[in-house]
């Protein structure tokens, strides 16, 4: 799957630098440009086109980018350690993020850009592959129940499509 990346332009964004190597090297079939803060991050959003960006959510203002990004058309997963936490994944998917990701989970960030550029390719706003492979470490953090009261979010994921099928769920 990770030939659909091949030469693909990608925008990197996080306050750490060893984290931007480490997408580097995760996604060397693609160019990959980085960026370690807010500003530098919102020129070249500005001035270029990227297939899709991954943007980190705590000190870069990562929400601010994923609104610049939506408005350009790039699609966007959402990168996190500090920020890790139900109301960061409803924000982030509200806001029109395709993923949101842990970064203990970054060793499979060329999967969830595949899964994430197909949702694109197809008109789905995000794709349940990605929450289905991560539900496990979503609920091994927040416990079994944290899906409770966030019927909104769950059905942008097409996880839900009424109270019935998330109460199976849940």
């Amino acid at each position: 799957m990770n030939h659909m990346l091949i030469g693909k332009k990608i925008l990197a964004v996080d306050d750490e630098p060893d984290i931007l190597e480490t997408l580097v090297e995760f996604l060397d079939m693609c160019a990959v440009e980085t960026a370690t803060d807010f500003e530098s991050a919102r020129r070249l959003l500005v001035n270029n086109h990227y297939d899709a960006a991954i943007l980190d959510i705590m000190g870069v203002n990562g929400y601010d980018l994923l609104n610049l990004a939506k408005v350009k058309g790039i699609p966007a997963l959402m990168l996190t350690a500090h920020a890790l936490s139900p109301e960061h994944l409803e924000k982030s998917i509200g806001n029109g993020a395709f993923c949101y990701l842990p970064k203990e989970e970054m060793i499979d960030i060329a999967e969830h850009l595949c899964d994430m550029l197909m949702a694109k390719d197809e008109n789905s706003p995000t794709s349940r592959v990605w929450f289905d492979k991560l539900a496990p470490c979503f609920e091994n953090k927040w416990g079994s129940d944290w899906k409770r009261g966030r019927m909104e979010t769950l059905s942008r994921l097409n996880l839900v499509h009424s109270k019935d099928e998330l109460e199976k769920i849940l």
